[in-house]
């Protein structure tokens, strides 16, 4: 059975004081889940701090993206040395709001995906579809062609690799897809993958779904068969809501 994983994306919210007031808050609510993997994603400049505070933990550090060089003259741009330099186990790529508001695409994001692996850290790889692509029954098209270009000649079958399922009509807006069409999506992944790489690949990797998920939502969600955790954006700014869905999805799995 996949271990069900709950990752919270702070987006460009919260400095460091109200990083570490949030941390604190969720790492001594939650010491004791221990069938949960529970990743905070903070904005780079909490890092460190985030890190610090997670040694010895069961809260693990995710950042929210990363340059495709290792070093070098690229001004603004973080790399996957500097990442795992300060405590960070997870990376967050291709986020629909890194495709819609700073350009990056398939291939861009692919070179990503590639350093991120090359150093180690798992890449939580996102892909979704529009409000119009969806209208216009284009989802599994755009869906397909983002992973199959993203995840180009990545063939290793041990792979390490998160995906995000994150349909961009239902992010920040309190919309989200019933949980039959996440099911839905995530199934397709599910056997895509399959074809891609082998059953037993596309079997153990966790899908997770992004959108609009709260306390309110969580359960019925994790309830589908093919669905393995959240990534959550808004929810996860409060310790009392990410705690909550944490602790809701332990309690359905332990039961399982």
């Amino acid at each position: 059975m996949r271990t069900p994983m709950i990752a919270g994306n702070w987006k460009m919210y919260k400095d460091v004081n109200e990083a570490v007031e949030l941390v604190n808050s969720i790492k001594r609510a939650i010491f004791n889940v221990d069938n949960v993997e529970i990743i905070v994603v903070p904005p780079f400049t909490d890092l460190s701090e985030a890190g610090e505070m997670l040694i010895e933990t069961n809260v693990k550090l995710g950042a929210q993206n990363c340059f495709w060089e290792t070093e070098g003259a690229f001004t603004g741009e973080i790399s996957a040395p500097m990442l795992k330099s300060v405590g960070c186990k997870y990376v967050v790529i291709g986020h629909s709001e890194r495709r819609k508001y700073f350009g990056e695409t398939n291939e861009m994001l692919n070179k990503k995906l590639h350093v991120v692996i090359k150093y180690g850290l798992i890449p939580i790889f996102c892909v979704g579809e529009t409000l119009e692509e969806r209208e216009h029954g284009k989802t599994w098209e755009v869906v397909e062609t983002q992973i199959i270009e993203g995840m180009k000649n990545i063939l290793d079958n041990d792979l390490n690799i998160i995906i995000a399922y994150e349909p961009v009509w239902a992010i920040g807006t309190g919309k989200t897809a019933t949980p039959e069409q996440a099911q839905e999506v995530h199934k397709m992944i599910r056997d895509l993958l399959a074809k891609l790489y082998s059953v037993d690949f596309s079997e153990r990797i966790q899908i997770l779904y992004g959108g609009s998920v709260n306390p309110a939502n969580i359960e019925s969600l994790m309830k589908e068969p093919d669905i393995d955790g959240g990534l959550i954006g808004g929810a996860s700014l409060k310790s009392e809501s990410f705690v909550d869905m944490v602790k809701k999805t332990s309690w359905l799995y332990a039961k399982k």
